[in-house]
C-alpha cells in the first residue's frame, strides 16, 4: 500500500513538474472551477454557496484558456500568465464581491457576508461612540452583555483593537453600503499590501506570480476575500514582513509584522520567529530593532483596552477564539480536536497546552540542529505548526488552512536563497 502511494506521488510531482506555467495555471483555475461549483451545491452559507456559483464559470474559462495556451506555447508567457491573473482576480473577487456588498446592503439579514464582517463593523461604531468594542464575556456559566439580536458567537470581538479600523467607512457614514463594506477596506488593503511585498520579495517573476495566485486568485484567497476577509490583510502584512526580513530591512519587517500582530492573534507566531532570523544590512542580529517596533505597535494599539476591561479583553481576544468561552462558534469545524472535545469536554482545556509544550519542544530542538535558522526554514517550520494547532484546537475553521498553505509556499519559494545575513549586500 505505501509503495503505491508513493509511486503515486512519484508520478503525480513528475506530472506537475513537466507542465509549463501557463499549463500549471490552467489546472489550478480548473481545480478552482471544480472547488467553486462543489462549494455552491454544498455549503449551507448563503455568502459562500453564492461566491461558488459566481465564479464557477470565470475559473473555467480561465482554465481552459490556461491549457489551450499552453499546448500553442505563446511568445511572452509571463505577460500572458499576468493577464489571465488579473482577469481572474476580477472574475473571483472584485465583481463576487461587489454583488454579495451590494446584495448584504439591501438586505442585510440574508447572510451575503460571514459573521466576522458585521463584528468588525459593530467594533468600530462601539469605538467611534466611545465605547468599548469588547462587550461581552463569560462568567459564572454565561454570557454577561450579550447583544440582542445576534447571537452570542457574534457579541465577541475575537481581535486585537487595530482590527476595527477596516470598519470605520460604516461607522463614519453612521449607515451599512455597498462601498462601506468592512470586506471592500479589507481587500483593498490585502492587495495593496501584497503587490508592494511582491514588488520588495526576492523571487523570480514566476514564482511570484505563483504566490499572487495563491493569495489572490485562487479560492485559497479570493473565497475568502469575497465573503469575510479577516485573516487576508493578516497574510498581506507577513508576506510583507518575510520580503523585508529577506531583504534584511529590520524597521519594514518590525512595523509590517507589529502592524499584523495588533490585529490578530494569528500574526504573533511569524512575529516571534522573525527574531530568530532577523538580521540588518550589516550581517548583525536586528532581532532587537523589530521586537522593538512590533511590541511598541502592540502595546500602544492594545493597553488602553486591555486596562479598561481586562476581563472582557481576556476573554474576546483569548478565551473565545481558543474555545473555552463556552459558546458554541460556527468556526468549530470537525477537525480531530472538536471531535475529541464534543466526545469530552474536558479536552478542550489539555490538548492545546499540551501540543504547544511537546511541539515546542521538538521545535526547539530543530532550531538547535539547523542553526543559524534560515528564513526558509522558519517559514516551513510556521507551516507545520499551524497546521497541527488547527488539528488539536477545540475550535477552530477549516479555513486556517490559508496560513500553513502559504507559508509552505513562500518557504519554497525563500529555499533558493542562503538566510540573509550570508548573503552579498545589494550594491
Amino acid at each position: 500500500m505505501m509503495t503505491q502511494l508513493a509511486a503515486s506521488r512519484t508520478r503525480s510531482v513528475a506530472w506537475w513538474s513537466g507542465l509549463d506555467g501557463l499549463s500549471s495555471d490552467g489546472a489550478l483555475y480548473a481545480m478552482s472551477a471544480v472547488f467553486a461549483l462543489v462549494l455552491g451545491f454544498t455549503s449551507g452559507q448563503v455568502a459562500q454557496w453564492h461566491w461558488g456559483f459566481l465564479t464557477a464559470a470565470p475559473y473555467a474559462v480561465a482554465g481552459l484558456a490556461g491549457a489551450v495556451l499552453g499546448r500553442w506555447r505563446v511568445p511572452r508567457a509571463t505577460l500572458v500568465r499576468l493577464g489571465l491573473l488579473v482577469l481572474v482576480v476580477m472574475g473571483s473577487v472584485v465583481i463576487p464581491l461587489a454583488l454579495e456588498a451590494r446584495w448584504r446592503h439591501q438586505d442585510p439579514n440574508q447572510g451575503y457576508a460571514q459573521p466576522e464582517v458585521s463584528v468588525i463593523e459593530r467594533s468600530a461604531t462601539y469605538v467611534s461612540q466611545g465605547k468599548d468594542p469588547y462587550r461581552s464575556y463569560y462568567t459564572d456559566g454565561r454570557v454577561v452583555d450579550e447583544l440582542p439580536g445576534v447571537p452570542a458567537y457574534e457579541s465577541f470581538f475575537p481581535y486585537f483593537p487595530l482590527m476595527r479600523v477596516f470598519g470605520l467607512p460604516s461607522a463614519e457614514t453612521h449607515a451599512s453600503s455597498g462601498l462601506t463594506d468592512a470586506r471592500i477596506v479589507m481587500s483593498l488593503m490585502t492587495l495593496l499590501v501584497s503587490l508592494a511585498a511582491l514588488v520588495m520579495l526576492r523571487a523570480t517573476r514566476e514564482k511570484k506570480i505563483r504566490i499572487a495566485q495563491v493569495l489572490l486568485a485562487l479560492p485559497t484567497g479570493a473565497l475568502f476575500l469575497s465573503t469575510g476577509g479577516d485573516d487576508m490583510p493578516i497574510l498581506a502584512l507577513l508576506l510583507l514582513g518575510v520580503a523585508a526580513l529577506q531583504r534584511r530591512s529590520a524597521n519594514t519587517a518590525g512595523i509590517s509584522l507589529g502592524l499584523a500582530a495588533a490585529m490578530k492573534l494569528t500574526a504573533w507566531p511569524v512575529a516571534f520567529g522573525a527574531l530568530l532570523v532577523a538580521h540588518d544590512k550589516q550581517d548583525r542580529p536586528a532581532w532587537r530593532r523589530v521586537a522593538l517596533w512590533v511590541t511598541g505597535i502592540v502595546v500602544i494599539t492594545v493597553l488602553p483596552f486591555v486596562v479598561k476591561a481586562p476581563w472582557a479583553f481576556f476573554s474576546n481576544v483569548f478565551a473565545f477564539p481558543l474555545g473555552l468561552a463556552h459558546v458554541a462558534s460556527p468556526a468549530a469545524s470537525d477537525l480531530p480536536g472538536h471531535i475529541l472535545t464534543t466526545w469530552w469536554p474536558p479536552l478542550g482545556h489539555v490538548l492545546a497546552p499540551l501540543t504547544l509544550l511537546v511541539g515546542g519542544y521538538f521545535g526547539a530542538k530543530y532550531v538547535k540542529r539547523r542553526w543559524p535558522l534560515s528564513l526558509s526554514q522558519l517559514l516551513g517550520v510556521l507551516s507545520v505548526a499551524f497546521l497541527v494547532l488547527m488539528c488539536v484546537a477545540s475550535a477552530t475553521r477549516i479555513g486556517y488552512i490559508i496560513y500553513p498553505i502559504n507559508f509552505a509556499l513562500w518557504s519554497w519559494v525563500c529555499r533558493e536563497y542562503r538566510p540573509a545575513y550570508l548573503e552579498p549586500l545589494d550594491v
